[in-house]
């Protein structure tokens, strides 16, 4: 019986916050799974997700991306599309920027994981849905 080839598709590798704890979780489901992602220092996330095999985009080479990545986010959307997806047969994108917009190149499975941070444009949502409906049904 044939393998699945599992991608999984993240933003950038710089720390270890809330988008990079669900990205552990999908590691740990997907033990076989490689990473791409735009930006990796290593050392700077979980053992899972270091050991799995990690592809990082041309951005990684670019003057002072591990202390300026941020400027970088115009050649963003960029540098995922031109990942090299055509091997694998299930795409997830775990992404609160740019890595929804990964491209495969056949058809493939593509699974999206947008991650939402719970305070937004300073208003928590948490209070608001609490607000709505105390009893938390």
């Amino acid at each position: 019986m044939q393998t699945m080839k599992i991608a999984i598709i993240h933003d950038w590798l710089t720390g270890m916050r809330g988008g990079e704890k669900c990205l552990e979780v999908l590691c740990k489901l997907y033990p076989s799974a490689e990473i791409f992602t735009l930006l990796h220092i290593p050392g700077k996330v979980s053992p899972v997700i270091e050991s799995h095999r990690i592809h990082t985009s041309f951005i990684q080479n670019l003057p002072f991306a591990k202390s300026k990545y941020r400027y970088y986010l115009p050649l963003m959307p960029f540098a995922i599309e031109t990942f090299d997806l055509k091997e694998y047969d299930l795409i997830l994108s775990s992404s609160h920027c740019v890595s929804k917009s990964v491209k495969p190149v056949r058809i493939a499975c593509i699974f999206v994981t947008a991650i939402l941070p719970c305070v937004i444009y300073g208003i928590n949502l948490i209070n608001i849905l609490e607000e709505k409906n105390p009893t938390g049904l």
